[in-house]
């Protein structure tokens, strides 16, 4: 199996890409829903939130207020170091954990989404290929301040924190464009399936775990025989 990263700006269209990816019966991991579940009410990374920013990040029913949350910690470096601290070891083992249940149920490939793949880098040594979503720069800004009830300015400042699209593109082995309408989106996107499927990469994996595990095999017979032959 062979993992593909999904990554791209603020409001470009990562969810609806992966949603996309689920509808045509891809196994996704999506990093915002696996957050979520790190820090539900009562596990140890919220009691950890808790402890340090204090119940003015949670909701009344405990649940944490991510609004609030990146409020706090953007004009602060050392709180968002905290943050990070408290909550990307957990998600990214999370993550892994559930890429090896994909492995096992015998998936081809999974679609791993990472909003932050190239500005962290922990994850990308374990990418076969990257998507990249973008849209025009005008419908970033809209979107973001439309969905999350920013002003402009904030909504600027925001998406300037993050690598800027052009330099993830460039990284990139594919580029979904959601600027226009959701069907030429989806045609982007079955069309990226289709070469995901075809690709030979899994079939290179299966053989070099069957030679390796041949090798190992023919070693410890090889031992044993020896063995063996000495004592009789």
């Amino acid at each position: 199996m062979f993992i593909v990263g999904l990554t791209g700006g603020l409001a470009t269209g990562k969810s609806t890409v992966l949603s996309i990816f689920r509808d045509n019966h891809v196994a996704v991991i999506d990093a915002d829903e696996v957050a979520r579940k790190v820090l539900e009410p009562g596990t140890k990374a919220w009691k950890e939130l808790r402890n340090y920013f204090g119940d003015e990040v949670l909701y009344p029913d405990g649940k944490v207020n991510r609004l609030k949350l990146g409020e706090i910690i953007f004009d602060d470096i050392e709180k968002r170091r905290k943050l990070n601290a408290i909550t990307h070891p957990r998600i990214q083992k999370a993550m892994m954990s559930m890429a090896m249940m994909y492995f096992f149920s015998g998936h081809k490939y999974i679609v791993m989404e990472v909003p932050l793949l190239f500005e962290t880098g922990k994850m990308l040594a374990f990418m076969h290929k990257i998507i990249t979503v973008v849209c025009e720069d005008h419908q970033q800004l809209e979107r973001l301040c439309k969905r999350n009830d920013f002003s402009q300015v904030v909504a600027r400042k925001r998406i300037s924190c993050q690598m800027p699209l052009e330099q993830k593109v460039a990284r990139s082995h594919f580029v979904i464009d959601n600027s226009g309408s959701i069907e030429n989106t989806v045609k982007q996107t079955e069309s990226i399936i289709k070469v995901l499927q075809r690709s030979k990469f899994t079939w290179y994996f299966r053989v070099i775990l069957l030679i390796g595990f041949l090798s190992v095999a023919f070693g410890v017979g090889h031992i044993i025989s020896n063995l063996i032959n000495n004592v009789t």
